[in-house]
């Protein structure tokens, strides 16, 4: 790993998405590194920063709404819908943003899910702002979020269970807070090419077995229902559109094939090791109560 060196550039990191998971502790690293933050949401409510940041409203998909938050900001973090896209360039090149930190996916650079709809829409966002030559644009790439898991949550506290196409597919969810440190790092000055390597938590986990380490975060034993494709699918289609719905499973086909790896690219760029899916599950006890 390349030292990190000091960001230069004084003017404010905007955070968009400011109240994500991964951006509200993009926030907290860069404040405790003592970043000048601003952030932005869609929709603002008193008391949800941290005094001392500045605050904007402002809409992805509403070009109109991103020149008071870009302007003046030196960078900024962001992840970039593939709807609107164009419009997020422009507002970064016509502020002057310097850098684009941008949460893309690790798909993109990982050779068996090309063609998947939703790695291609992710590689199409990275190329919209790889042509603005003017801006430096760093791609943050996890492959499988941790966070996917909240969408058992409902199924967890009004059954007990859980339906999953695939529960032996191995993966290696990430961290929402290592997503946001190697972001950090990239904001301050990590080396681009490894902050951009493909990022992925320590070691394979089952489906099944990040059920079970959910069970065991909430004192309570969770069952596993195995789901057809077919039932997979109808399940998915309640919410989210059918081209998604199919590349989620195509995701999981690769990951049962034994296509998922995980990767050293947090440790790295972090200089630790990446955190385990055991500690996300107690992070996220509540969630499943």
């Amino acid at each position: 790993m390349e030292p990190v060196v000091a960001h230069s550039d004084r003017r404010p990191t905007l955070v968009m998405g400011a109240r994500g998971s991964v951006g509200r502790f993009v926030i907290q690293g860069l404040l405790a590194e003592g970043v000048p933050v601003r952030a932005s949401a869609r929709r603002l409510e008193s008391g949800q920063f941290p005094d001392g940041v500045e605050v904007f409203a402002a809409d992805l998909t509403d070009p109109a709404s991103l020149s008071p938050a870009f302007e003046g900001a030196g960078q900024v973090f962001l992840y970039a819908k593939h709807e609107g896209v164009g419009g997020v360039v422009e507002a970064a090149r016509v502020a002057g943003v310097g850098r684009v930190v941008l949460l893309s996916s690790g798909s993109v650079v990982h050779p068996t899910s090309a063609g998947n709809a939703i790695t291609e829409k992710h590689r199409e966002v990275e190329a919209a702002f790889a042509a603005a030559s003017d801006v430096v644009v760093v791609p943050i790439r996890p492959l499988v979020l941790a966070t996917n898991a909240l969408c058992w949550a409902h199924q967890v506290r009004a059954a007990g269970s859980v339906a999953l196409y695939r529960p032996d597919a191995l993966t290696a969810p990430i961290h929402e807070r290592d997503v946001a440190a190697v972001a950090c790092a990239a904001l301050t000055g990590a080396s681009e090419p490894v902050a951009s390597g493909l990022l992925t938590g320590p070691a394979r986990i089952s489906q099944g077995d990040q059920v079970a380490a959910i069970g065991r975060a909430v004192g309570e034993p969770i069952s596993v229902e195995e789901l057809s494709r077919g039932a997979a699918m109808r399940w998915f289609s309640q919410f989210m559109e059918g081209w998604e719905g199919e590349a989620v499973l195509r995701f999981l086909d690769d990951a049962a094939a034994g296509n998922s790896p995980a990767t050293p690219t947090v440790e790295e760029v972090l200089g630790r090791p990446a955190i385990g899916f055991d500690e996300w599950a107690l992070d996220h006890a509540a969630d499943f109560r």
